[in-house]
Formats: structure tokens, sequence, C-alpha cells
């Protein structure tokens, strides 16, 4: 297993729309593994393939309290079947914008059909903090981020931030 670099914004490879994935084989499974690693590791709770700059309709999750064993899940080709009315708020962080929360309403409640690590067809009825995981990771795939939740001129703020230190870390270019 190896740990994968996370994608920051105002990286432009978080907007792209990922695509399914054609055959689940062992590099596949490979690749969940490394997720996982990568996703513990930040640690976090949800990862998008996208955001390790695989632009591929895959995500994990986990979870589990920190006093619980780990249980992490894997979603391949997930998409959402069935959403409730009824509406719920989580303050919502993500490993590609780091440090900044914000609580964001999104249905409280959704089914997902998904592919298993195995490539078995399954569904999952979510709600609490896995429909909000669910919703969220699944975003990711389509090239939406939490921000785009919230109002224009809170998300103006974060990727103003985000620009202006992806600027002062970027290697400065010598003239030679």
């Amino acid at each position: 297993m190896a740990i994968k670099p996370l994608i920051i914004l105002p990286d432009p490879v978080l907007r792209q729309v990922s695509k399914p994935v054609e055959r689940v084989d062992d590099s596949v499974r490979k690749f969940a593994d490394d997720m996982l690693e990568t996703m513990y590791d930040a640690p976090g709770i949800g990862l998008a393939a996208i955001q390790v700059g695989e632009p591929l309709r895959m995500l994990v999750i986990d979870i589990s309290k920190d006093d619980e064993d780990h249980a992490p899940q894997v979603f391949i080709n997930p998409e959402i079947v069935a959403s409730s009315d009824e509406r719920a708020v989580y303050e919502e962080g993500c490993l590609s914008i780091p440090d900044y929360y914000a609580e964001v309403e999104r249905p409280a409640s959704v089914t997902v059909r998904y592919l298993d690590r195995q490539g078995a067809q399954k569904e999952v009825a979510a709600d609490g903090l896995l429909a909000t995981c669910l919703q969220h990771e699944i975003d990711h795939l389509n090239g939406v981020l939490f921000i785009d939740h919230i109002s224009r001129l809170k998300r103006d703020m974060v990727v103003k931030k985000f620009r202006k230190l992806a600027r002062e870390n970027a290697p400065s270019r010598m003239v030679g």
C-alpha cells in the first residue's frame, strides 16, 4: 500500500468529472487500499479518487469512531438513486481544503447503488454521517466541492485564500 499526495484547492483537477471504473480487478482493489491508507494518514473519514489525481468514480469511507476498529467501505461507480425530502445540516470539512469547515445542508438520507471490492452490485440506505459523507464524496466525482453549497461570499473568500497559499508555496522561477 502507498500513501498518495492529496490534490489541494485551487487545483483545477478537483473540478474534473470522474469516469466510471470499467472493470473491478486487482489493480482497482490495490488502488482502493492506497486510497484508504491515504485517508487514514490524512486523517479523514472519506476520500474520492479525484482527490489523489485519479478521475475514476471511486471513493472510500470509514466513519468509525476513534475508539472503534476501522470499518473501511469501498464504493465503485456510486450513484445516488434516491434522497429524502428531509434535510440535515452537518459541519463539513475536506482533505482537499485543509482546515476549513462550514455547515452544509443536504438530504438527511440517501440510497446509493454501487459496486463493492469484488465487483458485486450493492445498494445502501444511509442516513446521518454516512449519508452526508457519501453525498460529499459523490459530489467530488462530479467536480463539485462542499464549498459550492455555501454562500458565494464565503466560497469566494476560501478560494481566494487557497489561491494565495498556492502562489506563496509555488517554487520560485529563477531567470538564468
